[in-house]
């Protein structure tokens, strides 16, 4: 047997390789899981902008130097297990490496899941360290693993964003403001916002993708990115940056003199990705999701923030795939080229933002 991995050089994202290796004999406790299926959105491109800075490049050692595999949400299927309470067979909902298959070293196992124990992952994050059985995951339903891979992970992150600029009451502010509005992320974070009484949401995209954010139904105004300086630049505002441009993050704390809070998120825009530098206004701060789902366990409980998630997920879930025209468009990528290409596509910008991308590495 063996595993086929796509790689990506951590300098330099363009640049790919597929590797095939003969799999290794597992060790006691371990299981070897087939990747079935993942998603490739412009968060996975944000996981290797940041993967030096966030640590996402140390959760699949490539094992070769300069080289990195980039981490990906979606499900798989136990295809051997050396663990007594991991069955063959069992189905899994978490974080993969881009592979054909992953080798995970489950502890803590729960009937809800279990967290890889692998000792290079005993530092990194809890969140993207715990595997779900999807036989008791409150979350899955058989028939929509697509929207799942693609949208849950993405919206417990929209969901988070929301829940902590509520929990700090918006730095005083009444508008936020959104960039990259057509991504994925950005949409579930406009779709929660909106829920917000008072509070005004601003989105800014391309001019191609300014009817597609203005359809949504979410984004009280929509601006393409050369209309920023419409916006009035007195009244307190909130940035949330899903762009990770340092140009248009330079132009909006120069134009809003109102600028509140300014907060990091993503970096869609890999071409012009740069630091925080001498900016009026408030530093630009570094949003980090499990950092709020630490904070709200302890204020609710684990069990209070899943069930919170689980209600905000069914609707938003629902909202996407409602017709007569859902706002989601599911294409299938299988075997390393296919996954190789789209994760050009994705990395470059290219394409609608209607379009939803899964893959396998598996081929038929």
């Amino acid at each position: 047997m063996s595993t086929t991995t796509l790689l990506v050089r951590q300098n330099q994202l363009a640049d790919t390789a597929v590797r095939t290796t003969a799999d290794s004999t597992l060790q006691e406790g371990e299981i070897r899981v087939q990747v079935d299926r993942f998603a490739l959105t412009s968060n996975n491109i944000t996981y290797a902008a940041m993967g030096e800075m966030l640590q996402y490049w140390q959760f699949f050692p490539s094992g070769e130097a300069g080289w990195g595999v980039i981490p990906v949400w979606g499900f798989g299927t136990v295809q051997e297990s050396r663990h007594p309470d991991i069955p063959v067979g069992e189905h899994l909902y978490g974080y993969w490496p881009m592979a054909t298959h992953a080798v995970l070293a489950p502890h803590r196992v729960s009937s809800t899941g279990f967290s890889d124990g692998a000792p290079h992952r005993a530092g990194l994050h809890a969140v993207y360290n715990h595997y779900l059985r999807t036989n008791t995951d409150p979350f899955y339903q058989p028939l929509s693993e697509d929207i799942q891979a693609l949208l849950r992970p993405l919206f417990i992150t929209s969901w988070l964003i929301d829940d902590f600029l509520a929990d700090q009451q918006f730095f005083g502010a009444g508008t936020v403001l959104l960039s990259s509005a057509s991504s994925k992320t950005a949409y579930g974070t406009a779709f929660e916002l909106a829920k917000r009484p008072g509070i005004q949401v601003v989105g800014l995209t391309s001019a191609t993708n300014r009817a597609f954010c203005e359809s949504l139904g979410c984004y009280h105004r929509v601006l393409a990115y050369e209309e920023l300086e419409q916006l009035p630049a007195q009244p307190a505002s909130v940035y949330v940056d899903f762009a990770g441009s340092v140009t248009l993050r330079e132009r909006i704390h120069r134009h809003l003199t109102g600028l509140a809070y300014s907060c990091a998120v993503g970096a869609s825009h890999v071409q012009d990705l740069g630091g925080a530098g001498n900016l009026p206004g408030p530093r630009p701060t570094m949003f980090f999701a499990p950092a709020q789902v630490k904070k709200r366990n302890a204020d609710w409980g684990a069990q209070g923030l899943n069930d919170r998630l689980v209600q905000a997920w069914q609707q938003f879930s629902t909202a996407v795939q409602a017709p007569p025209q859902p706002w989601l468009v599911v294409q299938h990528h299988q075997g390393s080229a296919a996954t190789q290409a789209v994760y050009q596509q994705v990395l470059s910008g290219q394409g609608s933002p209607r379009i939803g991308h899964m893959a396998t590495m598996l081929t038929a």
